[in-house]
């Protein structure tokens, strides 16, 4: 009965934060880029709870293991990050009274680090050297030793990851422009944007091109960003839905965020000026469109960043 009486709450609890995630506005990009016959619109994805894109598939994730039994108040949610899914996870659970334990790459930034510890997440540091795709070996040792402690919540081969986008982003952007959207452009990571947003966007109009984004090495300077050929590749990535696939230079779009800041009022975060520079790339391709990108976090994780970019 007590174990009946705190799942119901759980599940209260979980469905009030659903509430504070998604919704996200779209931005004109009006000085950057100036093309009256083709617009480049982005989704300020920070405007949400865990203040990153990374809260719908947190949400999504956390919601549908709540709902099957998989996690409840006495089980941990683990997973690898690096950083803005941790942190989002971590904000959704705080406010769900859910326990998370994150396998963090050592070299992530101090900011992240202080956030995660703030939400009292436990975290599991690993190699520098080897990024998320050490992280994401450690998490599955750890449920492969202790399987009744932990729920993994796997992003990187979890489809809710992706249908957090499906279900939310592709619509709110096809509602949001009149159905005039043309193009969409995201960088990969864990896939989820591109595919989720693609997926029901190509749904809601067969004629809408979208654009992948890739890091041009694997040495690459854009936090959660995969090098497809060189890192374990998401199970979640579909190959076959971009329509082209461009890569992206680290230095160019980290430069960006000058003029992002100084001409259109945001400070954001080296992934959403790369995402920016795709934009453009594509909107210097077509005569005319409506090109829609995600902006996927602001740049108050990224001080040593922002610190260099403007001393």
């Amino acid at each position: 009965m007590i174990t009946e009486i705190a799942d119901t709450q759980l599940k209260h609890r979980i469905a009030q934060v659903g509430q504070l995630i998604g919704n996200t506005p779209l931005f004109p990009i009006q000085r950057v880029y100036q093309n009256p016959k083709v617009k480049i619109l982005a989704k300020l994805e920070w405007q949400q709870l865990g203040s990153s894109v990374k809260a719908r598939p947190a949400f999504n994730i956390i919601k549908d293991a709540i709902d099957k039994g998989k996690l409840n108040s006495e089980k941990s949610l683990l997973d690898a990050t690096s950083g803005n899914t941790g942190i989002a996870y971590a904000a959704v659970a705080a406010a769900a009274g859910i326990n998370v334990s994150l396998c963090l790459p050592e070299n992530a930034s101090r900011e992240r680090k202080t956030m995660l510890k703030s939400y009292g997440v436990n975290i599991i540091y690993t190699s520098p050297f080897d990024g998320t795709d050490g992280a994401q070996l450690e998490a599955k040792s750890l449920v492969e030793k202790d399987p009744l402690k932990y729920y993994y919540a796997d992003q990187y081969a979890n489809d809710n990851n992706w249908l957090a986008h499906y279900h939310s982003t592709g619509p709110e952007i096809f509602q949001q422009t009149d159905g005039e959207v043309t193009h969409f452009v995201a960088g990969l990571g864990t896939t989820g944007t591109f595919r989720g947003t693609t997926t029901r966007l190509r749904e809601l109009n067969p004629d809408i091109k979208a654009v992948a984004l890739h890091p041009d090495s694997a040495m690459h300077g854009l936090e959660g960003w995969k090098h497809m050929e060189t890192a374990i590749v998401p199970k979640i990535y579909n190959d076959q839905l971009a329509d082209e696939n461009l890569l992206i230079d680290s230095m160019e779009a980290i430069n960006l965020i000058k003029d992002i800041a100084r001409l259109e009022g945001l400070l954001v975060s080296p992934s959403a000026a790369a995402n920016l520079l795709g934009a453009i790339k594509v909107a210097n391709s077509i005569d005319e469109g409506t090109v829609v990108t995600v902006f996927p976090d602001d740049a108050s994780k990224y001080s040593e960043v922002i610190e260099r970019l403007f001393k």
